[in-house]
Formats: structure tokens, sequence, C-alpha cells
């Protein structure tokens, strides 16, 4: 499971312009449960209200669970369990549609191999539907991701496979609010393996899709999209292109209210993993030159990404120059041309890590992550404006 580091030492190291940084709001824990509690997710629905979900392991296998703020992260419900199952539920991924619905996927090992499940909440989080089952293949189906279009088609992409012949990226939709679901479709067919997709639509409703490809000495990021909802989908486009045994890993992708694309990574081509970014402009014809976000002497990786209303770049990853994984953040505010420094938003005794961010009202941004500082991991919550 993608469960690692990041990290940070000297700010003067990073490429950076005088942009003003963000205030931030103190750290508050969401959890206080016996089990970890691992891999959170962030949507922010119109009535800016924040809706978290996570993995738990206190019922002795792994369950979802999820809360919200109606108050802007200043109180918290209690923790929702949203499934009770005989295997373990990984990996959730949460998108909000155009009714303030939280719609919920994440995978399951209850039928002997991993499978993509669903639900969903027509009153905003308070109930929610049954659990359904959205793939029955004798191969395993890993790290679901979710988005909702303006008519509230939910999109859900997934890597799928077997180690012995490598993984391809899938994708489904449901027209009528998760009621039912269409045939899956393949997205790749590739002789390596096709993993951790991401998935962002645009004010069109084009559903863009970015996933790491492994190769045979390295693996690339690669993208492509639908201009149609889903039904056809373009040729895959290589982002990345590296010499030697080096990979690119994790891409986070999010789209601006202009329509252009922002899409980071992490990549350790300088002998340890960093951040990159690059942004598209028409719609992923075309790609500006890669950027290179961080400089450290640890590994940084795991990077999330989102655009505010005023079409700010809010970048957050972890990284581990400190001696242990803390949480970082930089932003743009002139669409990806220049970046601020760096700013360093934990520093415990344990270790933070995967960081999912989501971009609210105004210049809002709110943070998620998973830390060990209490002796077991937690979730963890801050706002930045």
């Amino acid at each position: 499971m993608k469960r690692l580091a990041l990290g940070m030492l000297l700010l003067g190291f990073f490429f950076s312009t005088q942009i003003a940084q963000a205030d931030w709001s103190p750290v508050k824990r969401l959890t206080w449960t016996s089990g970890p509690s691992y891999m959170p997710a962030i949507a922010i629905d119109s009535n800016s209200h924040i809706h978290v979900v996570w993995e738990d392991s206190t019922p002795f296998n792994y369950e979802i669970y999820y809360k919200q703020s109606t108050d802007g992260g200043a109180t918290w419900s209690g923790a929702q369990r949203l499934t009770w199952t005989s295997g373990s539920s990984f990996s959730p991924a949460l998108a909000i549609d155009t009714d303030n619905n939280p719609h919920v996927v994440w995978y399951d090992e209850t039928p002997g191999n991993f499978e993509i499940y669903y639900k969903k909440s027509t009153d905003g989080g308070t109930t929610w539907s049954t659990i359904k089952r959205l793939t029955w293949t004798s191969d395993t189906s890993y790290y679901p991701v979710i988005a909702t279009d303006s008519s509230n088609v939910i999109h859900v992409v997934w890597e799928e496979g077997a180690p012995s012949s490598g993984y391809e990226i899938n994708y489904k939709r449901s027209t009528d609010g998760g009621a039912t679901w269409g045939e899956t479709q393949r997205l790749t067919w590739t002789s390596g393996t096709s993993a951790y997709p991401a998935i962002a639509l645009d004010s069109s409703d084009t559903v863009h899709v970015v996933w790491q490809e492994h190769l045979s000495f390295s693996s690339e990021i690669y993208y492509k999209k639908s201009t149609d909802g889903g039904t056809t989908w373009s040729a895959a486009k290589r982002l990345t292109w590296t010499t030697g045994q080096v990979y690119a890993y994790d891409p986070a992708i999010a789209i601006d209210s202009g329509n252009i694309i922002h899409v980071v990574w992490s990549h350790d081509k300088p002998g340890n993993r960093e951040i990159y970014y690059k942004k598209s402009a028409d719609g992923g014809t075309t790609w500006g030159a890669t950027q290179r976000l961080t400089w450290t002497s640890g590994e940084s990786w795991h990077p999330a990404i989102a655009a505010d209303s005023g079409n700010t770049i809010h970048v957050v990853w972890q990284d581990n120059t400190p001696g242990n994984d803390d949480i970082y953040y930089k932003r743009s505010t002139d669409g990806g041309a220049t970046w601020s420094a760096a700013q360093r938003l934990t520093s415990n005794s344990g270790d933070s890590l995967i960081p999912a961010i989501a971009a609210g009202s105004g210049n809002t941004i709110h943070i998620v992550w998973y830390d060990d500082t209490s002796g077991s991991f937690e979730i963890y919550y801050i706002k930045g404006t």
C-alpha cells in the first residue's frame, strides 16, 4: 500500500519567488481510535461543509469511516462507520456532486480478491446508501478515484490486473446518481504496469486522467482525456521522459476555472525523490516545460494539488529531510509560472504521511493527513488562507 514518506530542510535551496505565504490554523486531530487510521481523502461542498473519509483498523480489520465539519473546520461530527465487512476495506476516495451529496469509493478484499465498492449519501452525509459492488473480476482492483460532473454523472477510475500480467487503468461511470453503472472500459494496454490514477473534470465536463506507467527500467507519467463524458477517450500522452533506471511516481491533477490543467508528481531522477510540475493551457493537447518544485536532501513525495476559485494553485507533499516525515506546502498565484517558498506544516516527533488537499471558498484550503506521534496513526487536519 502507498504508505510512506516526505521532507525538507534548507529553504534557501528551494526555487521560489517572494509570493506571500499562507496563514494556517492550529492543527486539529480528527480521530482517537485503538487501531491506526490511514489514507484520508477530503472534499468541500458548495456550502463550505468539509467532508473527510479514511480507513481505520479499530474493528480488527480495516473499515471506511466518515466525518464532516459544517463550520469551516472548527468543530467536527462524530465518526460514522461506512463499511462492515469480513475482509478489509482500503483507500477511500471522495467526491461531492452539485446537490452537495458525497460519493465514496474504495477497494475491499472480502470476495477473496480486491474489488471496487461504492456508496453515497443523499442528505449531505447524515445517512448513507447500501454498499454497491462495482467490479467482479478474477484480478485485483486497486486504488479507485472518483469525480462528478455538472450533470452529476459519476466517474470512477482504478487500476486492475495481476502481478504476473501487470496492471491497467480501468474506468466506469453512472449517469443516474450511482443507482446503475455502465460497463467497465479499459483505458490502457501496455506491456508494463499502469498504476495510481488521478482524475479531474473541467468546466466543460471533459474527464482528465493521469497515471504512472512502469516501463522496463523506469516509470513515466501519462495522460488521457474524454470529451464526451467517458464514452470515448483520446490516445495516451506521455508527460515525462527520463533516462536510466529512474521513476516518476504518484501523479496528482487539478484544473482551474480557466480549464488549465495542472499536474504534479514525484521523481527520483536527481538521486532522491523531488516534486515536479507541469501544465497544459489547451485542454491537454500540448504541455509546458517540467518545473522542479523541491530541492531537498531527503525524499519529497506523495504530492497533492488543488486550484482555488481565484486560480491559485496549492501543492502539498511529504518530506523526510528533517529525519522523520513532515508535511510541506507551496503555492503559485500566477498559474504555475512562479512558486512561493515551501512552508513546513508539521513538526512532530512521529511521521506525517500522504496529505490530501481540497480548495474551499475564496482562497481557503483544507488539508488532511495521518500521523503516528500519539503512538498510533491518527487523522489530522489544518486550514490555510
